[in-house]
């Protein structure tokens, strides 16, 4: 008798202690599944194609030793952008040719890359001039406005060629709405100039201006035309801060573009 009530007293303290034992996790609060704990915003979540495109703008980079040339990563990171929007945008007819000019920089320096992305190839690294009132060795002012002058920023589609009076010439699409959109309008085109010139850079300081075209050495004109005309990206670019504000192609870079600039 003694011994089966010793044995009731021993299940039931046994169960009550079992029960407290697991109180605290019965009233505990279950995170949701996705649901982060941390203070901090979670991190977007990137794609297998889009981790590649980044990749692949890397490896162009890198391959071509541009940062040697004196082209900065965001800068290419920029154009790469706006040649995928273009082809997005049916806009393009050859995507494996991009020119970029890089208007950070004085025209002492040679600021325009033309470059084969296919074949890994830097074709061009030449002088380019800038427009006669956007500023003396370096391009800060910037306008769509005719008769201003002045060069506009932003990316073209290259089109057909005609001869004029500056000789061998290739018309320039803008596709900027505002930005550079008139091109056509104020007859902004590349063609080749006796003012782009070393000799000018010794005379003067700095290259002669144009009205608004990206100018080149009258010796490469024609081989430069004839690789990237009828429908190549060329990028003129300014870390013009009214620019990069407005540049609606711009503004689509994704997350991918950050990731590349802190690898």
């Amino acid at each position: 008798m003694k011994s089966l009530m010793f044995k009731k007293v021993y299940f039931f303290f046994s169960s009550l202690f079992i029960f407290l034992l697991h109180l605290p996790f019965v009233f505990a609060k279950t995170n949701p599944i996705n649901k982060t704990t941390s203070t901090q915003s979670p991190q977007p979540v990137i794609s297998t194609a889009v981790a590649n495109t980044a990749n692949v703008a890397a490896n162009i980079y890198d391959s071509l030793r541009l940062g040697s040339l004196g082209l900065a990563r965001q800068v290419f990171d920029y154009a790469m952008t706006g040649l995928t929007y273009m082809k997005e945008a049916g806009k393009v007819a050859n995507e494996n040719i991009i020119s970029i000019v890089d208007f950070s920089k004085p025209s002492t320096q040679k600021r325009l890359y033309i470059l084969d992305l296919k074949h890994y190839k830097v074709l061009f690294n030449t002088y380019v001039a800038h427009g006669m009132n956007s500023g003396q060795a370096f391009a800060n002012n910037f306008s769509n406005i005719p008769e201003s002058n002045q060069s506009s920023l932003g990316f073209y589609s290259t089109s057909g060629t005609y001869t004029g009076k500056n000789g061998y010439s290739m018309y320039l699409n803008g596709i900027e709405k505002g930005i550079n959109d008139k091109a056509h309008e104020r007859a902004i085109v590349m063609h080749g100039a006796p003012y782009v010139s070393e000799g000018m850079i010794r005379t003067k300081g700095y290259l002669g201006r144009s009205w608004g075209c990206p100018a080149v050495m009258e010796k490469l004109n024609k081989p430069i035309i004839d690789k990237i005309k009828n429908g190549t990206c060329l990028f003129i670019y300014s870390p013009n801060k009214n620019y990069l504000a407005h540049s609606a192609i711009l503004k689509k870079r994704n997350y991918s573009s950050d990731i590349a600039y802190n690898n």
